[in-house]
């Protein structure tokens, strides 16, 4: 029986960890459960940043200076939108509006999300399975003291200046997993969450029916690795959104969160001394390298989750 390593993934810590990942195993032998409660409207185009920055990375297509979008892309349809007096607070680039405008079209024609998310894996010769969590709307939605904003009017618009107060997943109570979702994870000899945002990348896809169940329910063992190194997150404001939901901003906090359906947290051998307690919760903790700063970290950080699966 074939090896199948399925991912929960979102952000650039999870590109980048897929991209050691499948520098260290055959591709073909990685399903990726992607993200989409980022998912937006920008300019009537229904753009997925979660499976569009997971793609390119594995595609090799990845602005890796920006963590997003299209390496040496150009802007000249945002420069022209904004001389139209458009809002451009979200940056499309010209290569990767080819991809938006593609999925919005097949999605009108009445291709589901998981068709399309596929047709553009196989053009951009991604060998990996890639799944969306869930063919049906989720929204990541952030409370601030001036009410409800969409994560990317949060993330992007606000630059995640503003105070949280709470984080919602609208549409995930009447959600399905998207086909596949729940057998890949029930199929799968190891499971691994990536250094995603416990709350906004992460919580979407656990926010679905069914999704924390199978993982509960797996015979895989299943690793997460701990986005938050020494007190604060490697990247983003996924501080500031675990504390709104009451966690300690942690590799602890993390091992709280998942705590369910958990059996091994991979954290930095800067947290070392939250080892003891992680093991406290009945989890088993993995001390290594998680920092990835370049690709040899990448496969590092890949190769200790890898052997720890196995062991």
């Amino acid at each position: 029986m074939k090896s199948i390593i399925v991912a929960l993934a979102g952000g650039t810590g999870a590109a980048k960890f897929l991209r050691g990942l499948v520098a260290v195993v055959p591709p073909e032998q990685v399903a990726v459960i992607v993200n989409t409660g980022d998912d937006a409207l920008v300019w009537g185009l229904h753009v997925s940043p979660d499976l569009d920055t997971v793609t390119y990375a594995l595609a090799g297509l990845l602005d890796e200076a920006k963590g997003w979008g299209v390496r040496d892309d150009t802007f000249r349809c945002l420069a022209a939108m904004a001389a139209l007096g458009r809002e451009t607070w979200f940056n499309l680039g010209d290569r990767d509006l080819g991809t938006h405008l593609f999925r919005t079209e097949r999605l009108a024609a009445g291709r589901s999300l998981t068709e399309v998310t596929e047709a553009i894996r196989r053009a951009l010769g991604v060998r990996s399975r890639l799944l969306p969590a869930s063919d049906s709307p989720v929204a990541t939605r952030v409370l601030t003291p001036g009410g409800w904003l969409g994560f990317q009017e949060y993330f992007v618009r606000e630059k995640a200046r503003v105070e949280v107060l709470d984080v919602a997943y609208g549409g995930a109570e009447t959600a399905s997993p998207a086909p596949g979702v729940l057998e890949a994870i029930h199929a799968a000899t190891a499971v691994v969450i990536c250094p995603s945002n416990p709350i906004t990348s992460i919580g979407p896809i656990l926010a679905v029916p069914g999704i924390a169940e199978a993982l509960a329910s797996t015979p895989a063992r299943v690793l997460a690795i701990s986005p938050i190194v020494g007190g604060a997150p490697v990247s983003g404001p996924a501080g500031k959104l675990m504390a709104a939901k009451g966690l300690p901003v942690s590799a602890l906090g993390v091992a709280q969160l998942y705590r369910p359906w958990l059996d091994v947290l991979a954290l930095d051998r800067q947290d070392e001394r939250l080892a003891p307690d992680v093991a406290a919760l009945g989890i088993a903790p993995l001390v290594t390298g998680t920092l990835m700063t370049d690709r040899r970290a990448e496969a590092a950080l890949a190769r200790a989750v890898v052997d720890r699966l196995a062991s």
